[in-house]
């Protein structure tokens, strides 16, 4: 009765439009409190019900834009160009890669003596169709299941099914393709053969001593797959179409891999890099040349790093063979390679032999016959980035006190110790923690509870500027694996990641990428555009970002708001779905439109 005469007063005095304006106000004074409060961090959780969205829609043609964005901070939509497939490349064009199949340059080559024409020849300017899908695409397989059966329809290649049917490469069931283990070298199964390693250099301590592997001419990468069981991380690689669609294979089984060639270019990789480098018949003449290719895997093999060489001249005894084998003895110990292991697996039918890169130059000075040279630090380039290949040695790296290389510490602990390389750089180890620390927090408190992402479809991950390593460590305990990119633009952090136990690779994102379309789930990227919008067409790059992202896929950047407005534009243009989120985060998803197509869903 006291609410009710109350309530009757309250009306008689008509004091109604006063408590209207005092809440109003209240609501306006708690808005700027809280606004101002998130000003201050660098980033703060996210909740995804209070997120900015976009475009929810993937079959509308009109672009939506948020109320709050400001015009003169978004692209022209409209004077985007009208989409359209790629034509004009046949059956080629559902996995067009723009700087592999380029068509036009490679047949104006000179020479492809050297594997010439399966290197880089981007055009310009870059491509802006779009990528159809292949017919009967569906969403890929998940990790760990993809490992073992792809669907067919993913990736219709049934060339190398019949080429390789009596080596156990890979296998049509059904509407699948289904991998045994088995491979050239593999007669027993790739677990065996990874097995026997072990057990014939049991100092290889899998998972370890050894966390980064580089796999030459790979196969369908069931090598680096079946390692993954061993917490070893390999960089599986071979040429385009060398077999047809193999790296495609790969990555659409979630093994880490890209398409690449020793030919005239040093590997898009540092100095020093990998802990084992691995070649099972991988058709690869090292002796060539002068020995340029084998100098090129001494470049990126770690001081006290292995060569596991699997191939007939190590084992057979026609005459073709003993030429091989008497040239590679001598090129290893021009070389200084050691021999720590010759053996023979009678089950199987094949051998190897496995090589020891030394620690020191000391041996380097100290031969009979300066040949090859040492090469000439004063006027050697660092970068690899379209850089031709050394005919001589390269000096190796002593520690920070001056002593024979530092291995680094076993896995996993390597992952969060401060890598050697840091030290000869002034004032990185307090970034290097900061960093560390930065990623393990945003990744914790944001991206893994606070955006809207499906991370149990994440299986390959590209971090487009990686830094240190930072965003690829954090996520370390999830069932994925991150290609960390440094751009060439940009500070050299790739040999820090690799001392991680991460792989990378150098890349300029005014080009394409080297893998085919439609095989990673994630893209990411923080701060990457604004430098690269000054170099680059932005809309250039988000079409291939378009081109690599899967269907369902993601890109997650994290960007100013006027680059994040602009990207939105693109992205929209392009039937992606798009939320942003506390005004430095955008999430697009890919979805299944392509111009002149049906839209599913």
């Amino acid at each position: 009765m006291a609410i009710s005469s109350s309530m009757k007063n309250l009306f008689k005095e008509r004091k109604i439009p006063f408590l209207f304006t005092f809440f109003l106000l209240l609501i306006f004074v708690t808005f700027i409190l809280i606004s101002n409060s998130q000003e201050s961090h660098v980033y703060i959780t996210t909740d995804i019900n209070n997120s900015q969205i976009i475009n929810n829609s993937t079959t509308s043609d009109d672009v939506v834009i948020s109320n709050v964005t400001k015009n003169d901070e978004l692209l022209d939509v409209e004077n985007l160009d009208e989409w359209k497939l790629c034509e004009g490349l046949g059956l080629v064009a559902v996995d067009y890669i723009p700087c592999l199949d380029n068509w036009e340059a490679i047949k104006a080559l000179k020479s492809r003596r050297h594997m010439e024409h399966r290197e880089r020849h981007c055009p310009e300017p870059s491509p802006r169709c779009l990528i159809p899908l292949p017919d009967g695409y569906k969403v890929p397989v998940p990790w760990p299941k993809s490992r073992d059966m792809i669907w067919y329809n993913n990736v219709p290649h049934p060339k190398l099914v019949e080429y390789k049917k009596d080596q156990n490469w890979v296998v049509k069931k059904g509407d699948y393709l289904v991998f045994p283990g088995g491979g050239t070298q593999f007669k027993d199964g790739v677990t065996n053969y990874i097995e026997s390693i072990q057990k014939t250099f049991p100092e290889v301590e899998w998972g370890k001593h050894i966390r980064v592997i580089l796999d030459v001419g790979c196969g369908v990468a069931s090598f680096g797959g079946y390692l993954l069981d061993k917490n070893v991380v390999t960089m599986s690689f071979a040429p385009k179409d060398e077999h047809e669609a193999q790296i495609q294979f790969a990555l659409e089984r979630g093994i880490p891999a890209t398409l690449s060639v020793i030919g005239t270019q040093k590997l898009a990789f540092p100095d020093n890099a990998y802990d084992m480098i691995h070649c099972a018949r991988c058709r690869v003449h090292w002796d060539g040349d002068g020995g340029k290719l084998l100098m090129e895997l001494n470049r990126i093999l770690r001081p006290g790093g292995f060569f596991i060489w699997s191939a007939t001249p190590v084992y057979r005894d026609d005459e073709r063979d003993k030429r091989v084998w008497k040239a590679m003895v001598a090129l290893t110990e021009a070389i200084c390679w050691t021999v720590v292991k010759k053996t023979f697996f009678e089950s199987a039918g094949i051998g190897l032999i496995i090589y020891q890169k030394p620690v020191s130059s000391s041996c380097y000075e100290n031969r009979r016959e300066n040949n090859p040279p040492l090469c000439d630090q004063n006027n050697r380039s660092n970068s690899s980035w379209y850089a031709p290949l050394d005919s001589c040695l390269v000096s190796l790296p002593t520690s920070s006190m001056g002593n024979t290389y530092k291995w680094p510490a076993p896995w996993p602990q390597r992952l969060n110790n401060k890598p050697e390389c840091l030290s000869q750089i002034t004032d990185t180890e307090d970034v290097f923690d900061q960093d560390t620390k930065h990623w393990a927090a945003l990744v914790s408190d944001v991206y893994l509870g606070g955006l809207d992402i499906n991370w149990s479809s994440v299986r390959n991950v590209m971090d487009m500027n990686a830094g240190y390593g930072g965003f690829s460590s954090a996520i370390i305990d999830r069932p994925l694996w991150v290609m960390n990119v440094v751009p060439i633009s940009g500070q050299d952090t790739l040999s820090i990641i690799f001392d991680r136990g991460l792989i990378g690779i150098y890349h300029d994102w005014c080009e394409s990428f080297n893998t085919y379309p439609r095989t990673y789930d994630l893209l990411h990227s923080s701060f990457l555009f604004g430098n690269l919008s000054q170099r680059c067409d932005l809309v250039e790059v988000v079409v291939e970002m378009d081109r690599i992202v899967r269907p369902g896929g993601f890109v997650l950047v994290q960007d100013t708001m006027p680059m994040l407005n602009k990207l939105s534009s693109i992205l929209q243009s392009l039937h992606w779905s798009v939320t942003l989120h506390q005004e430095q985060f955008l999430v697009g998803k890919k979805g299944f439109w392509r111009p002149n197509d049906k839209v599913r869903i």
